[in-house]
């Protein structure tokens, strides 16, 4: 019989599709009075990958990253993503979104993201809420699955979960050493 072990705390992240600078900014001061200071952001990125936000929000779209600099355990992390849902309906209007957010988190090994779709690669976590590992870490850098958005196979994108794998293992090791001299 396998051993429960301790379960490592995650790092959040969000990535926005938005049109205005404003609603973004208006966005991440709602997220940070939940989950505290960014430590981490990049964009914006020219979003036009798919024109499935388009009919939504318009053309022109732009895609941002923030990370929180607080360790979260992912042991309810669905919530993350009814929050985030909480936060798009404050900033629609007539039923439209000005700013999609789609929380995830890094571990060492993985990116995870939230969606509220099923598919055949997503697990459900409760809520109404499902994941699914997006990227993984091997040999040095990430890898891509069958079903990575193809966004996330960009320089741009793959450059920043290195840069925020390297805050995040940073973080992880200073636990450990304030976990060990106890």
């Amino acid at each position: 019989m396998g051993k429960v072990k301790e379960v490592m705390p995650v790092k959040l992240f969000c990535g926005f599709i938005y049109k205005e600078e404003e609603v973004v900014k208006e966005a991440i001061k709602k997220l940070k009075e939940k989950w505290g200071e960014i430590d981490l952001e990049a964009g914006p990125f020219p979003f036009d990958f798919t024109d499935y936000y388009e009919e939504e929000m318009g053309k022109d779209l732009k895609k941002r990253f923030v990370s929180f600099e607080k360790l979260l355990s992912p042991d309810e992390s669905y919530e993350w993503k009814l929050f985030t849902n909480s936060v798009e309906e404050i900033f629609s209007e007539g039923g439209k979104r000005k700013v999609n957010i789609d929380p995830g988190y890094i571990d060492m090994a993985k990116v995870v993201l939230f969606s509220t779709k099923n598919f055949y690669h997503r697990i459900y976590l409760g809520k109404g809420i499902f994941a699914e590992v997006t990227l993984y870490y091997t040999k040095g850098k990430y890898e891509f699955l069958p079903w990575t958005y193809p966004d996330y196979k960009t320089k741009e994108y793959t450059e920043f979960f290195v840069k925020l794998r390297e805050v995040y293992s940073l973080q992880i090791e200073k636990l450990r050493r304030d976990k060990n001299a106890r």
